[in-house]
């Protein structure tokens, strides 16, 4: 009896401490370099990372603050590598009226699952306000798109965004950012 109670607890300790750890990570994050983005499902929690993308985290923060990517669709999500968003337009060719962010990726990050990119034309000096976040590793991203951020918690959500099924992973009725706010902003 004692040790089918003591297994028992081994078995559902490590799982409370990795939820536990996640929590935490979130909750010792610097709330002006935090993204909360709001989905149909839940929160997701971004770090962002101004030591590396100061341009791009600025025009983010500063698109978040004037609600621009709020009801924006996830217009391109690909089974197995990212789902694309914050073109209000939902057609892959539209942006923010700030113009062009130069490209920032001369730091050693890697894209990985849960990076959150900026997205860009063939020019890489074409970042405006999409972005990205991965699904899994896409190294063939490394050193050729910004890297400016990491999904801290809520991964769980990202993965049930609704996937393309129309050319290049285009979304039919797509699913849509509800808020997404810098943290410092929001009352807890």
């Amino acid at each position: 009896m004692r040790r089918r109670a003591l297994l028992k607890c081994l078995t559902v300790v490590p799982a409370t401490l990795m939820i536990g750890t996640a929590m935490s990570e979130a909750a010792n994050l610097d709330p002006e370099n935090t993204l909360y983005m709001d989905l149909k499902d839940g929160r997701v929690v971004i770090e962002l990372f101004p030591d590396i993308a100061p341009k791009m985290v600025a025009r983010v923060k500063e698109l978040a603050r004037k609600g621009f990517y709020d009801g924006t669709p996830f217009h391109r999500v690909i089974e197995g590598f990212m789902a694309q968003g914050g073109d209000p337009t939902g057609t892959g060719t539209g942006g923010s009226d700030l113009g062009p962010v130069p490209a920032e990726f001369t730091h050693k990050r890697r894209f990985l699952r849960g990076a959150v990119g900026a997205a860009r034309t063939a020019d890489p000096n074409s970042a405006n306000s999409q972005f990205f976040i991965m699904f899994g590793p896409a190294a063939s991203l490394d050193g050729q798109y910004t890297l400016f951020g990491q999904v801290v918690s809520g991964m769980q959500y990202v993965d049930q965004i609704k996937r393309g099924s129309g050319p290049n992973g285009m979304v039919d009725k797509p699913d849509r950012i509800v808020h997404l706010r810098v943290a410092a902003d929001v009352k807890q």
